[in-house]
Order: structure tokens, then C-alpha cells, then sequence
């Protein structure tokens, strides 16, 4: 590795010093307030070395790490994103009782394999990302340890990502064990020269691989996980679960699949149709059935990975675009719904009941506001960043030919637009409709959780209104994305 190398992996290197960092400080002083401020200022000098990374980009760092725009940009959300859950992390912890200060090392560690996954290349990367952010969040989902819900929901999510890991390093043994490479720039020319489709262990191989990746994303019929961790884990760590987590393996099913041209394969594109549409179809459905909050947003979040995988198997630039750009509304929008569920929780549990919303607008009007901008924004309301999202999945579809899909998205949305009413609903309801003596009381808003919250509503609105300047960004990095 020489000091290019180096400059290229910056963001990496970042992150990997602040969590050392934010450890030894807490070794030296325990104090909450400083490792919040240690841990913001390690993002905040990782998202700035971004742009001394992007010097030194396109080039290829190591065997396994490929740093281009996307990668970059990718890197640049999931940091962002990071900072965000941090901040909610703090006013959460405040409230809580035991130790606060190694979520922190955690929230960063599990950030830097998100980051190592988007800019893999190689079999190796990949897993040592994913391994990396797994072993993170097996601890954050478990980290209010004195809920049994909270532990349930680590041990839940240890069992079934251990098993998904399984599955995804017996899918990359049969393809290097027919290939000889576990590069995708090398099993990509095979591919492509059509002789790897006569090995017997090819098709295997991405089956299993597929089902890796499907229990990771938490998609039909692997979703099984995600409402009972959605549900255990603390607040801002659902958030973190929801959002970075599963995009950081979604730009790697970007990367993999079209730099390979894998997602050509007719048998690949069937049974990513049929994940779709299960996808869409269960996830909406099931959380019509729900009452609790934080399951109705995990049921929620199925589906909407069901749309993005219609744009991805649309193909091409323009697929590439539409995914992305989805997985930035997707990302705002997710982390304001889970940051009000934050902000009203208590130390005791959080505010996920169905009761811990009603006549919120008439105690907490602003929040109120944010909340319901966040659910029209997952509903794929015009004036948000959901529906301009949804619109470019929908062109993306269209531009394919790929109307069943579409016709299914568009039902399935519909659907959907009745749990979130749901909740709108309770929210405004007068107190005195709902039969309660007196509201359910939630602590005082944190100033880092309106600073948060503030924030992720501008965004919002901003991405909705006038989305030319993300969709910019967005075109210059998916066009160094090589797709076959």
C-alpha cells in the first residue's frame, strides 16, 4: 500500500482512529458528554476527508477496496447518517440508566464496515464489512440490557445474521471454487465470456448468496427478524438497523450484481421479481395488522425494499440512479419516523404503542407536524422526498417494461396509505374522543433531538421541492459505477 493508497481510504482510516479514540477516553474519564462530542467530531472529520479522498479517486486500494464516486458517496450518507443517529443516541441515553458511553465505539465501528461494504469489490472486503457491522449491531440491538425485549432482539439478531453469514460464505466458496477469483472485476469477464454459466456450481453459489443477502436486508421470505428487532432495539438503534445498515448492503448489491452482470442472468431476475412483489405485498399487508409503532415501520420498511428492488432490476444508469436516490429519501425519512419515536421515549420503554401517539398534536403540535410530514413522506405523498423517490423507481420500472411490477407497487402503495393514516389519525384526535383521563406522558425534548429532528424535516421538504441538486450528485457518482 503506498501513501495514495492511504489518501484514497481516508474516510476509513477516520473511523477507525475515532472509535480507538472515543474507547481510550472512556478508559480515562467516563463521561457521556464527551464521548457524544468525540464521537461527532470523528464523523464530522471523516465526512471532510471525503473530498481529499475524491483527489485520489478512481483507484483501486488494495485487492479489495475500490474507491470511486459511488463509493464515496455512499460513504458520505452512511457518515451522515451515522452523525444523525448519534445525536438522537444522546438525548435517548440521557433518560437511561447504566453505562451510555460504548454505544458510541459501537455506532462507529458499525459504521465503518457499512463503509468497507460500499467500496468492496472483492469477496473478502465484503464479508470483513459485513462482519464488521454485524458484530456491532449484535451489541446496539442489546444494549439496554435491562429490557428483556432489548435482549431478545440481540440474541434474535445474532442467531439469523450468523445463519445469513453461513449462507453467504458457502455461496462465495462454490463461486471461487469454480471461478478461481473472488474478484468482481475477474468474475465479471467470466461471466461475461459465457463460459462460467456451464460450471455446475455457479447457479448455487448466487442462490446462496442471494438468500445471505436477502436475511441482511430483511426482505420476503427472510424478514422474519426485522419487526421483533425493530421492536426490541432501542430507538435510535432501529434507526441505525433501518437505515445504514441495510443501505450499505444495498449499494453493495449495486455493485456486485451489475459489475458482474449477474442481474442479466434470467434466473437472477426471476427470483428478485418474486422477492419484489412477496416484498410489497407481505409487508404491507402485515403491517395492517400491527398496532405497535415501531413493527408497523418495520413491516413498512419490507416493503419499501421491495421498491427499490423494482428499480433494480430495471438495470442500467438510470436503475442505479432511481435506487439511489430512493435510498436517500429512504434514509431522512426513516431516521425523522424514528427519531420522534426516540425523543418520546422514556426510560422505561419506548414510545412505540399505538397510545403513546394519541392527541399528540394537541400536546406536542410541532412534532406532531414533523411526524406526519415523515409519514406522508413514507406514503409517497407529492411535496416530499418519498414522492419524488417513488416517481424515479416508478420511471426507472417503466423504462424496463416492467408494468406487472409496477401495477404491484402501485397497489401496494395504495395499501400502505392506510397505516400511516392510522397513525395520523390517533395523532389528532381530540383527548377527550379517546376515552383517556389524562395524556401519556413523555419527557421533555431534548435540545440535540430538536436540533435532529429540525434538520431532517428541512431535508425532507427540501428534497421533495427541489430535488436537481441530490439528483446531481447522485448522477456523477452512479456513473463511475461500472455496469455491464
Amino acid at each position: 500500500m503506498n501513501g495514495a493508497d492511504l489518501i484514497a481510504i481516508l474516510p476509513l482510516l477516520v473511523l477507525t482512529a475515532a472509535a480507538v479514540v472515543v474507547m481510550v477516553a472512556i478508559c480515562i474519564r467516563r463521561s457521556h458528554l464527551l464521548a457524544v462530542w468525540l464521537t461527532a467530531a470523528g464523523l464530522v472529520l471523516a465526512f471532510a476527508s471525503l473530498w481529499k479522498s475524491a483527489s485520489a479517486a478512481p483507484t483501486q486500494a488494495t485487492p479489495l477496496l475500490i474507491i470511486d464516486g459511488y463509493a464515496l458517496f455512499y460513504m458520505g450518507l452512511i457518515i451522515a447518517a451515522t452523525f444523525v443517529t448519534v445525536i438522537l443516541c444522546y438525548g435517548y441515553l440521557e433518560n437511561q440508566q447504566g453505562y451510555r458511553e460504548e454505544l458510541y465505539v459501537l455506532v462507529l465501528t458499525a459504521a465503518l464496515g457499512s463503509c468497507v461494504m460500499v467500496a468492496s469489490n472483492h469477496f473478502v472486503s465484503f464479508f470483513l464489512g459485513l462482519e464488521i457491522l454485524s458484530v456491532a449491531l449484535y451489541a446496539m440491538n442489546a444494549y439496554v440490557c435491562s429490557r428483556k425485549i432489548s435482549l431478545e432482539a440481540g440474541i434474535k439478531y445474532l442467531v439469523l445474521a450468523a445463519a445469513s453469514a453461513a449462507f453467504l460464505l458457502f455461496g462465495m466458496a462454490l463461486i471461487y471454487a469454480q471461478l478461481g477469483t473472488l474478484q468482481f472485476g475477474q468474475i465479471a469477464s467470466m461471466l461475461m465470456s459465457g463460459v462460467a454459466y456451464e460450471k455446475t456450481l455457479i447457479y448455487p453459489g448466487m442462490a446462496l448468496m442471494i438468500t445471505g443477502i436477502g436475511f441482511k436486508l430483511g426482505v420476503v421470505p427472510f424478514h422474519m427478524w426485522t419487526p421483533d428487532v425493530y421492536e426490541g432495539a432501542p430507538a435510535p438503534v432501529t434507526a441505525f438497523v433501518a437505515t445504514i445498515s441495510k443501505g450499505g448492503m444495498v449499494a453493495l448489491l449495486l455493485r456486485y450484481f451489475y459489475e458482474t452482470g449477474a442481474y442479466r442472468l434470467h434466473s437472477v431476475f426471476v427470483v428478485f421479481s418474486i422477492i419484489a412483489i412477496a416484498s410489497m405485498v407481505a409487508g404491507n399487508l402485515l403491517a395492517l395488522l400491527q398496532n405497535n409503532v415501531k413493527r408497523i415501520l418495520a413491516y413498512s420498511s419490507i416493503a419499501h425494499l421491495g421498491y427499490i428492488l423494482v428499480a433494480f432490476l430495471a438495470g442500467g444508469n438510470r436503475a442505479a440512479e432511481a435506487v439511489t436516490f430512493y435510498l436517500v429519501a429512504y434514509f431522512v425519512t426513516t431516521l425523522g419516523a424514528f427519531g420522534v419515536v426516540s425523543v418520546l421515549s422514556n426510560d422505561d420503554r419506548d414510545a412505540d404503542s399505538m397510545e403513546d401517539y394519541e392527541g399528540l398534536f394537541w400536546r406536542r403540535p410541532v412534532l406532531a407536524g414533523i411526524f406526519t410530514l415523515m409519514l406522508l413522506s413514507l406514503a409517497g405523498i407529492p411535496l416530499t422526498a418519498g414522492f419524488i423517490g417513488k416517481f424515479f423507481v416508478i420511471a426507472a420500472g417503466t423504462s424496463a417494461s416492467l408494468y406487472g411490477l409496477i401495477f404491484v407497487l402501485v397497489v401496494t402503495s395504495v395499501v400502505g396509505l392506510f397505516y400511516y393514516l392510522r397513525i395520523l389519525v390517533a395523532m389528532y384526535r381530540p383527548l377527550a374522543e379517546t376515552g383517556k383521563t389524562a395524556p401519556v406522558a413523555h419527557p421533555s425534548l431534548s435540545r440535540s433531538g430538536s436540533f435532529a429532528l429540525a434538520g431532517l424535516t428541512v431535508l425532507l421538504v427540501w428534497i421533495g421541492v427541489y430535488p436537481g441538486p441530490f439528483l446531481d450528485a447522485i448522477q456523477r457518482a452512479v456513473s463511475t459505477l461500472r455496469i455491464f
